[in-house]
């Protein structure tokens, strides 16, 4: 499989799936074993009670990138799926949008190891806000 038909097969993936179409979700760049994406922020949507960006956002946006890193170096008959995943939140996420770089540290016949960083942007300063380590089961469909 070339690499554009599978950034094509992990945007459409990616991209369908409704609960990332309610956050807002938008993949920025992709590549073999990382993908970036971002999601702009509404308040009335992403914050929790204190104003500060929502854990849940953080660690949505951390998940649903780290299967989509590992999605761009499994075979096309390959479904992922999170089996686990542990993210440390850093410090409050204050920002205009929320990045995500997530890399495959370690892709493996049946388990696939991605790293998620997430990024809040304020006035076009990054902070990072929560890190994740998220484990992928590959799965023959």
């Amino acid at each position: 499989m070339t690499q554009i038909s599978t950034n094509s097969r992990i945007r459409e993936l990616a991209l369908n799936a409704p609960f990332i179409q309610q956050i807002g979700m938008e993949i920025i760049e992709i590549g073999s074993g990382w993908i970036t994406c971002e999601i702009v922020i509404q308040p009335e949507k992403h914050h929790q009670q204190n104003g500060f960006i929502h854990a849940g956002v953080q660690a949505t946006l951390a998940d649903h990138a780290a299967g989509c890193a590992a999605a761009t170096v499994a075979d096309s008959h390959i479904t992922v799926l999170t089996v686990e995943f542990k993210i440390n939140l850093l410090r409050p996420a204050i920002g205009e949008r929320l990045t995500c770089r997530a890399d495959v540290l370690k892709a493996g016949r049946s388990i696939t190891v991605v790293e998620s960083n997430v990024w809040a942007w304020q006035a076009e300063q990054s902070k990072l806000v929560s890190k994740a380590t998220v484990t992928i089961a590959n799965v023959t469909q």
